[in-house]
């Protein structure tokens, strides 16, 4: 095929796709609060949190971030984010769960937290709040997914929030409105690479 006649062909191929993407974009005519869910065992999941946060402050919004299981604060993204203005943010985790070992403490410590992440949903002038490994303590039955999920439907019309961890509950799936699921693939971790800060930390 000549290059002419390939370059005809893209150009019809691009136009039939801005056509079905016009489409779409016109399609999509309201404003609401997201819920999103990033979930799966691959890497990335508070990356891409992380990442939707930097996008908000830039915007000059206000955010929040509640992270559940992780109770160490040495990680690059708290020690960025807190030092920004417009950023609320609570590590209301004691540690991973075999670190604590202890069951009903890790229940409670979840559900103090969940009265934190409460208040946060009631505050109209959080545009965007990340809650981090919420997951687990609903997996492990820490919290009730009822309450979370009627907790998430009173908050602001116009408050976004995500929610990251492995194994999302499918009624949380079904609630959200964007759910991606990350693949683990490789990671270097099974290789004998141990956390990288800047990459892991």
């Amino acid at each position: 095929m000549s290059m002419p006649d390939k370059a005809e062909r893209h150009r019809d191929r691009m136009q039939r796709k801005k056509t079905r993407v016009d489409g779409a974009i016109a399609r999509a005519d309201r404003d609401q609060g997201l819920l999103l869910v990033l979930t799966g065992n691959g890497k990335g999941k508070s990356s891409s949190a992380f990442g939707m946060l930097a996008r908000s402050l830039g915007y000059g919004m206000k955010v929040g971030v509640a992270q559940f299981i992780k109770g160490c604060g040495d990680t690059g993204e708290e020690a960025f984010f807190q030092a920004q203005p417009n950023v609320v943010w609570h590590v209301l985790g004691e540690g991973f769960t075999w670190e604590t070992q202890n069951l009903a403490r890790d229940i409670e410590t979840a559900q103090r937290g969940w009265a934190v992440v409460r208040e946060m949903l009631e505050d109209s002038s959080l545009n965007l709040i990340v809650l981090d490994e919420l997951t687990y303590p609903l997996k492990y039955g820490w919290l009730d997914l009822t309450t979370v999920l009627d907790d998430l439907g009173k908050r602001p019309p116009m408050q976004h929030v995500v929610i990251t961890g492995r194994a999302a509950p499918e009624a949380l799936c079904a609630a959200a409105d964007t759910v991606t699921d990350l693949r683990d693939v490789k990671h270097a971790f099974r290789s004998g690479v141990r956390a990288q800060r800047g990459v892991d930390l």
